[in-house]
């Protein structure tokens, strides 16, 4: 019998059998891992392991590679500092999702780990829209397509950057992206530096990262963005 134990979050769950479930949880050591939790359909249990959960988990099977068994227990419910608040509970289901689907099962990765909590806890605070924001870009930098936001593709002012080549990634100042605006994303001035925090900036935020986040990760797979990723979007939209 192999036994570990770990930090996890849970980021999702699913029925299985009659009374069971299987959950898929990101861990601060031993990666993305699934598990089966056995009368896991019970109300106590249901509530351990709620999706945005940090958990005191324990797994235990025959061998590494099996499914193997969760216990675990509660000790920081991030769902419930966000519940009354559906702009933030959509952000908190949004980044759960992503990164079920992106991060890769079984890699001691704790840079994932530790983001994820990072933002969860952010959640509850002032800023917590732009922290998401600039969370998905890390995600997408940790997994090998970071945007280039230092200078400007085109030669131009550093200090004026303004849009985004959407196939390079690079950021383009106002002067030298105005012949190819059309063309281009903008760019929000938080993400460079700038006082620029409305809510029209961070609709141009998730609509850069949301751009990128298909075209690398879930366009190759023939997926779309989680449903609950849309969402968070409609509580930004405004006349771009």
């Amino acid at each position: 019998m192999i036994v570990w134990e770990d930090q996890a979050i849970v980021l999702s769950v699913r029925p299985f059998g009659e009374d069971g479930l299987i959950a898929s949880v990101l861990t601060a050591e031993q990666g993305k891992r699934a598990g089966l939790i056995r009368a896991g359909q019970s109300q106590k249990r249901r509530a351990i392991f709620e999706p945005g959960n940090r958990l005191d988990l324990r797994w235990s099977g025959r061998l590494d590679e099996h499914l193997g068994h969760f216990e675990g227990e509660v000790n920081r419910s991030y769902p419930a500092l966000v519940m009354d608040e559906p702009a933030r509970l959509s952000a908190l289901l949004s980044a759960l999702s992503i990164s079920d689907f992106v991060v890769p099962d079984r890699e001691g990765l704790p840079a994932f780990f530790q983001g994820l909590d990072a933002l969860l806890e952010a959640l509850n605070g002032d800023f917590w829209a732009a922290v998401y924001v600039r969370w998905e870009l890390s995600l997408l930098a940790a997994l090998g397509f970071a945007l280039d936001l230092d200078s400007c593709a085109g030669g131009g002012d550093a200090d004026k950057l303004a849009y985004v080549s959407p196939k390079s990634g690079r950021a383009v100042s106002e002067e030298a992206g105005e012949p190819y605006r059309d063309k281009l994303l903008p760019l929000p001035g938080f993400l460079v530096g700038r006082p620029e925090l409305d809510d029209e900036a961070i609709g141009r935020g998730l609509d850069l990262s949301a751009h990128f986040l298909r075209k690398h990760l879930f366009h190759p797979q023939n997926r779309d963005l989680p449903a609950v990723r849309d969402r968070l979007m409609e509580n930004f939209v405004t006349e771009l």
